[in-house]
């Protein structure tokens, strides 16, 4: 074999090597691209379902507050102790709110942010600091699940979940209410 040759054979062993290393590295750093996706795509599955447990948990313990400062359904906790439920609620909730504004895309932070504002005024109202009519009431909670559905939304995109949680085929739904009770004799019609 003459100098040529192995010189031809030196330079495709060289670029065969050169080859498969650059393809290794490339699938390798796509993989770690991939785990890191999947990594914060984790996380930010957490945060969001904490997030709104979190906020789901806050409007319950303000009904439970409002129904009982209203005598629609006495509680057998006092005000005060609810009180303090809906202020460690709150805490929770802003905690679990700045993990949203740490991972969340845009949208989800701006969704976050609406929720976050209806679910302060039912509490708010639930707590006397804001006066209303039960009406008020009933709207400013069914504007607090329309939150939660915006929300539900905006992560659904950042997470690239197919489909969405209204339109069409999941049309809006209102609250669960209680049948109406006559004026005449107290009972459920």
């Amino acid at each position: 074999m003459g100098t040529g040759e192995q010189l031809v054979t030196i330079a495709a062993v060289l670029l065969g090597a050169l080859t498969t290393h650059l393809t290794n590295y490339a699938m390798e750093r796509s993989r770690h691209q991939r785990e890191l996706v999947t990594r914060w795509d984790n996380r930010k599955l957490d945060a969001y379902g904490g997030y709104v447990d979190r906020v789901r948990a806050g409007i319950f313990l303000a009904v439970q507050l409002y129904e009982h400062r209203e005598g629609l359904r006495r509680s057998e906790h006092s005000e005060v102790e609810m009180v303090a439920e809906m202020a460690e609620a709150e805490r929770y909730r802003g905690r679990a709110f700045e993990q949203v504004m740490l991972l969340g895309g845009d949208d989800v932070v701006e969704a976050a942010h609406e929720l976050n504002a209806a679910t302060v005024a039912i509490e708010w109202q639930a707590t006397g600091k804001t006066v209303g009519t039960l009406e008020e009431w009933r709207e400013r909670n069914r504007a607090g699940f329309r939150g939660i559905n915006a929300f539900h939304e905006a992560a659904r995109v950042d997470l690239g979940v197919q489909g969405n949680v209204s339109g069409e085929k999941h049309p809006e739904r209102d609250l669960l209410l209680p049948a109406a009770r006559r004026e005449d004799d107290g009972q459920a019609t």
